[in-house]
């Protein structure tokens, strides 16, 4: 409990639940796979409680809003600059933890300030190239 202090919200049993789900989780997981995993534990847990915690962290700097998904919104409970390879089948998304260091042209960057850049990888991940490449079980009559 003590090490979510410095989290600055109040600590419920349903935020420490959402907090502890988090924790060491790599899967960047959407509000809903969030929801789904606390509420077998916390029944009467609002999916509102669940996404209002994400927010409040996101606005903390605690985790990481992602819009590489484009039908629902996902976290990274790692907030610091990494990269992102992620699957087009399954749309699994795995860490990159290599700085890319790429120049702008000055004529691009105009008068932006770039605070930060991130760079998605994509492709098809060993699982799912494994399940392309199997050949459909034979049909039986019926």
């Amino acid at each position: 409990m003590n090490q979510y202090q410095s989290t600055g919200m109040k600590l419920t049993p349903q935020r420490l639940a959402v907090l502890e789900y988090l924790e060491n989780n790599f899967e960047h997981p959407s509000a809903e796979d969030v929801y789904r995993a606390v509420s077998a534990r916390f029944p009467t847990m609002s999916f509102a409680t669940v996404y209002n915690t994400l927010e409040a962290l996101r606005q903390r700097g605690e985790v990481a809003e992602l819009s590489i998904d484009p039908n629902r919104k996902r976290f990274d409970p790692n907030p610091q600059p990494h990269n992102h390879l992620i699957c087009t089948k399954c749309r699994k998304i795995i860490d990159i933890h290599i700085d890319y260091k790429i120049e702008l042209p000055r004529e691009a960057v105009r008068d932006f300030e770039i605070t930060g850049s991130h760079i998605e990888f994509y492709g098809v991940c060993p699982e799912c190239k494994k399940t392309d490449s199997e050949p459909l079980a034979p049909q039986k009559n019926q």
